[in-house]
């Protein structure tokens, strides 16, 4: 009889033994099964939730060209996904932010849209290589560059500068500036 119930008892002690790693595994199982399958508690699901609602902002675009003028637009953008948003401005880099407003600013490889229309290289009265808005005798600078020895200067680049060198594209802009630059002071 003493076997019996010696038996009795590891048979017992077995059975709750596999019971307990039974339930171990399943609990694991499902835990694992939560983590692979990208379940979260469902206090973080309703932040995620207020994280993708659209968003109303205030964009400033600012684009500094190689002449020194600096344009900006300004546009109101809803952003649905921050992911498409940021490749949306690539390219440009975030300057000042807030809840309701955004300014990027991007470095363009060319002359501004007003130079090229109306900019004329030209003299002021001190010697001073400038760019202005319209011919020099309407005294609009745009941009101031550098003092020139004006008396190095060839009469014709002389005589050029007071009537104004008209600003045709990148490459022009370039080359004068660099056709003056010997003769700085």
């Amino acid at each position: 009889m003493e076997m019996r119930e010696h038996q009795k008892v590891p048979q017992k002690h077995s059975l709750s033994v596999i019971v307990g790693i039974g339930l171990l595994l399943a609990a694991l199982f499902i835990c694992s099964a939560l983590v692979v399958g990208g379940k979260q508690p469902q206090a973080e699901e309703a932040e995620a939730v207020e994280v993708m609602q659209p968003k109303t902002v205030q964009i400033t675009l600012e684009r500094v060209y190689l002449d020194g003028e600096t344009s900006e637009e300004i546009i109101e953008e809803t952003i649905w996904s921050m992911e498409d948003f940021w490749a949306q401005y690539d390219g440009w880099t975030l300057v000042d932010q807030n809840e309701d407003e955004m300014v990027f600013r991007q470095s363009v490889n060319d002359i501004s849209p007003l130079m090229k229309i109306n900019g004329y290289f030209g003299l002021t009265d001190e010697g001073i290589l400038s760019i202005y808005e319209g011919e020099p005798d309407q005294q609009k600078i745009i941009h101031s560059f550098f003092q020139l020895d004006t008396s190095k200067l060839e009469s014709k680049q002389h005589s050029e500068l007071e009537k104004g060198i008209p600003v045709k594209d990148r490459h022009h802009y370039e080359e004068v500036l660099e056709a003056f630059r010997q003769y700085q002071n």
